[in-house]
């Protein structure tokens, strides 16, 4: 009996080690090609001239976006890169912290199903699916594949937080207006 206690032990650890393995390999990624959401847009520059495949030329591609403490950088991968695989990419800031990151891909060295196929078989399945776009996320972070061929990450807090602070409240015609249809 003993030693079936202990074969059980040894199963159950070698299926709890293979199980946190399989959960580390399907964490979806923060970025690409050594940019990350989080990083500062110092830390952003500096890697976007260390990885050429973007096409970065430095602060002229940096803008200043409508609101405090947002700046946009810009880049145009294919501009002298005749076999690159990205296209247009645009890297978004707020409060100097990078939270999200556009990537067009070259749809003519790339297509949409290899991308998705390669996600799926990294990534696992998206938790969901739409003509528009396949979405991977987890708590903090989402990974969408949006047609027709972009990639995009998004740090889930910074952008929710952001869009909260846009919305509006009703205006008073609005609310007479939902006043007087209740009353009917």
């Amino acid at each position: 009996m003993d030693f079936f206690r202990r074969l059980l032990f040894l199963i159950s650890i070698s299926a709890l080690f293979s199980f946190s393995a399989f959960s580390k390999e399907k964490k979806i990624p923060h970025g690409y090609g050594g940019v990350e959401l989080g990083m500062t847009l110092e830390e952003t520059k500096k890697a976007l001239r260390s990885n050429t495949d973007f096409g970065y030329h430095g602060d002229r591609d940096v803008s200043l976006l409508p609101g405090e403490n947002r700046v946009l950088i810009e880049t145009d991968a294919l501009g002298g890169h005749e076999f690159s695989f990205l296209d247009r990419c645009w890297f978004q800031f707020f409060n100097d912290k990078l939270y999200i990151i556009t990537i067009n891909l070259n749809r003519e060295r790339m297509d949409h199903f290899s991308i998705f196929d390669t996600l799926c078989k990294k990534y696992g399945n998206p938790v969901s699916v739409s003509p528009e776009k396949s979405l991977w996320e987890d708590e903090n972070f989402s990974m969408s594949l949006e047609k027709p061929l972009t990639l995009k990450y998004v740090d889930k807090k910074t952008f929710e937080s952001l869009m909260n602070k846009k919305k509006v409240g009703p205006s008073g015609r609005e609310i007479t207006r939902e006043m007087f249809l209740e009353g009917l």
